[in-house]
């Protein structure tokens, strides 16, 4: 079955930066890695960066300027460098694939998230 999984996430100082990444497989139809979100205590997930029609990118206004979405389809692996950090950035970090599943559907798959820290 399609498994989707983060990594990178970590405890970094305001102003650093880090790079998750997302391995996505299990899917004969293939899968579409389309982008990332997060969630902080408290809060509903919200969107972060994803991919949309024509390879495009879109950015929360948040993290304009900061984020960098990008992906390589040949190993299925979706990356997410974060500079600057702030600690409103704090959050787990989740990412987002979508694949057909056994019905010929197209369905939502989630990792089970990385832990990004930024302390002040």
């Amino acid at each position: 079955q399609v498994q989707v999984v983060e990594s990178g996430g970590g405890l970094v100082q305001a102003g650093g930066s880090l790079r998750l990444s997302c391995a996505a497989s299990g899917s004969i139809y293939g899968i579409d890695l389309m982008g990332w979100y997060r969630q902080a205590p408290g809060k509903r997930r919200e969107l972060v960066a994803r991919f949309i029609a024509g390879g495009s990118t879109n950015y929360a206004d948040s993290v304009k300027g900061r984020f960098t979405i990008s992906r390589d389809n040949a190993k299925n692996v979706l990356y997410l460098e974060m500079n600057s950090l702030k600690p409103e950035d704090t959050a787990v970090y989740y990412c987002n694939a979508k694949a057909l599943n056994s019905l010929m559907y197209e369905q939502d798959y989630w990792g089970q998230g990385t832990q990004v820290t930024v302390s002040s």
